[in-house]
């Protein structure tokens, strides 16, 4: 079973839609990362899939239940990180943690939720002393710290450095390793090549491709270009068949050595723009009229 199944998902806001008749299959135990422009429908579904906001129309299952007014057991089974939490400032990192932990049947080790995000250094300073991306990572830790079978992330991210940022990409593949299924929404797309298994991409409200960061809009199939360095002067050339081109190039080279040889194909920021464009351009022009 899918751990989360969406069919004909509907939502309007005074008339206006967010989302609009979206199909998503999300396999139990992979890291799906959800892409898509400011205001293109990624946290209104991701909100319903959570059960925190009600869908105008659509049928929603995440492990195999209703979110919208799921009770209890099912939240058991959940983490989730908002973009942004509150009402803490007074607490510790250890001692907010340790009271998330009593709501869960099988809680991490607050220690090991600490040191994992690491604040174990500021587990006993006030959290309204601390930094934007330390209570970053303190939302990423109460999203962990109940064990979840399934992990929503919504731009966790936000505020890191690029060293912690590193770090946390390690932690959530340790959670995937361990079978957590997680759900990724990122404007950083370096983060979602790395991270997920596959990608979504939405535009105003519809779903526009689903596939693996490297074949997603027939990426892996594109023409690559070869590039290397002779007679001093860097040049390029476009290849369908760049095996049997390199080969070539090597023929005709001193010692079979091909200088400064780069392949590229169209990098996952290039095909996800190119989706996009179409959408944007539209929603530019409505704003302009």
């Amino acid at each position: 079973m899918d751990a989360i199944t969406i069919k004909g998902l509907t939502k309007a806001y005074d008339g206006h839609p967010a989302v609009e008749g979206l199909d998503l299959d999300i396999r139990t135990g992979e890291c799906f990362a959800l892409l898509g422009p400011n205001g293109a429908g990624k946290t209104t579904t991701v909100e319903v899939a959570e059960g925190f906001r009600h869908r105008d129309a659509g049928d929603v299952r995440v492990l195999g239940t209703d979110p919208q007014g799921a009770g209890l057991q099912w939240r058991n089974r959940v983490g989730i990180v908002l973009q942004t939490t509150g009402g803490l400032d007074l607490l510790t990192p250890r001692e907010a943690l340790a009271s998330t932990a009593k709501a869960y049947s099988r809680p991490r080790r607050v220690a090991d939720v600490l040191a994992s995000v690491g604040l174990d250094d500021k587990a006993d300073a006030r959290i309204v002393g601390l930094s934007g991306g330390q209570r970053r990572r303190l939302d990423v830790a109460l999203g962990i710290v109940g064990r979840p079978e399934l992990l929503f992330l919504d731009e966790p991210t936000t505020g890191f450095d690029p060293q912690a940022r590193r770090e946390f990409w390690g932690l959530i593949r340790d959670l995937a390793a361990e079978g957590t299924t997680i759900l990724l929404t990122t404007h950083y797309l370096d983060e979602a090549e790395h991270l997920a298994d596959r990608v979504g991409v939405i535009a105003a409200g519809r779903l526009l491709a689903v596939d693996t960061p490297q074949a997603l809009g027939g990426r892996s199939a594109e023409v690559a270009t070869i590039s290397w360095e002779e007679d001093g002067i860097r040049r390029s050339i476009p290849s369908a068949t760049p095996t049997a081109d390199i080969a070539r190039l090597a023929a005709r080279m001193p010692g079979g050595e091909v200088p400064a040889l780069t392949v590229t194909r169209p990098s996952l920021e290039d095909t996800y723009l190119a989706l996009i464009a179409p959408h944007v351009v539209q929603d530019r022009t409505e704003v302009a009229a």
